[in-house]
């Protein structure tokens, strides 16, 4: 969990600095997160960022990663990353 977390910070960053706005992303995390979501609905969900068969496991692979965590777990990433999108970091990209 703690790499995923380093590998979305970083993604985070190209996402600002590509000057989209972040909301692309904030969609992805939000849609990764919830719980509701399963595999099949998440991989539809995403399915123009997924170009073959490996990149789809990987998708699913991930996104179980997420489904193996408590809500109270799920919670506290979404808030993390929503601080992380109020951060001066983001914000210096969209003004």
């Amino acid at each position: 969990m703690k790499l995923l977390m380093v590998l979305m910070l970083a993604a985070l960053h190209l996402h600002c600095y590509a000057d989209s706005g972040c909301k692309l992303l904030e969609d992805m995390v939000e849609k990764t997160i919830n719980s509701d979501i399963s595999i099949p609905e998440y991989k539809e969900l995403l399915q123009e960022f997924i170009d073959s068969d490996a990149a789809a496991e990987a998708m699913g692979k991930f996104k179980q990663c997420f489904l193996n965590q408590s809500h109270r777990t799920l919670k506290n990433f979404g808030l993390m990353m929503h601080t992380v999108y109020d951060s001066i970091w983001c914000n210096m990209k969209n003004n």
